[in-house]
């Protein structure tokens, strides 16, 4: 059960980064790819149909952590507290930028909340990188620190752009779709997509294996009803995440509802 209970948590960890990971991206580069308020809107309309599903995948990875290994939540949540502060306010930060953009006609405003889309996205990615430098480091009970810290944390939220950048590319038209292609050169943006998703699905991989997820496992009743019960639900986020994707397989010509 333990393995279960691992695999699941890598699997919607995974999930997450690779999908949710791309409309972080496409957030960061939002005054890069789109110079006036038009060009903006259209951007985020390649991420309309999808933030909120891709967020399902983070809140069920941290309920299967929750839930399933409840001493090692504990140690990562106090000892990252002070990288968790500033990658859920970037996450809310980011959200309500999306949601509020539209809610009144000034231009002020929006720009407002275009500032933070892009802000949000910015802390948030970086904080991943924060987060992700002292689990590679196999130190769950406190921040990482130093030079190394610092540049696996602007790594990791470079290749977050850069992965937005390749999403962006697969989904917008025009003047917008060569802008934000730039980044893959010659490879293209399929290609760059598929690498970048690669290295974002290794990242969480490589921090689970430093982790003692084995020993911090919750009890085996425990096990026995939360694993089979996550396994019978996880196909339904599956598929509707399949859906989705074939759904708005389109590209982007206009604007939406953000």
């Amino acid at each position: 059960m333990e393995t279960l209970a691992a695999a699941l948590l890598g699997l919607f960890t995974v999930g997450y980064l690779v999908l949710g990971g791309a409309d972080l991206g496409v957030g960061m580069l939002l005054h890069h790819l789109g110079r006036d308020e038009g060009e903006r809107r259209t951007v985020l309309a390649a991420i309309a149909p999808f933030f909120l599903a891709d967020e399902v995948w983070l809140i069920a990875a941290a309920g299967v952590f929750v839930g399933c290994f409840p001493a090692l939540e504990g140690e990562v949540f106090s000892g990252q507290f002070a990288v968790l502060v500033p990658l859920l306010t970037g996450w809310v930060v980011r959200d309500a930028g999306l949601w509020w953009r539209g809610r009144a006609p000034w231009r002020a405003w929006r720009a407002l909340c275009d500032g933070m889309v892009a802000a949000g996205s910015w802390t948030a990615a970086l904080a991943w990188g924060w987060l992700l430098a002292g689990l590679l480091n196999g130190a769950p009970d406190a921040p990482a620190a130093g030079p190394a810290a610092v540049l696996t944390s602007l790594g990791v939220a470079a290749l977050f752009a850069v992965h937005g950048s390749a999403f962006a590319a697969l989904r917008l038209t025009g003047a917008l779709r060569h802008r934000a292609r730039l980044p893959s050169g010659r490879a293209g943006e399929r290609s760059t997509f598929a690498l970048t998703a690669l290295a974002m699905a290794a990242l969480p991989l490589a921090a689970g294996v430093r982790l003692p997820l084995a020993d911090s496992a919750a009890g085996a009743a425990a096990l026995g009803l939360l694993v089979p019960a996550v396994l019978v639900v996880t196909p339904l986020p599956v598929a509707a995440q399949v859906w989705l994707w074939m759904t708005f397989r389109g590209r982007v010509t206009g604007p939406s509802y953000l």
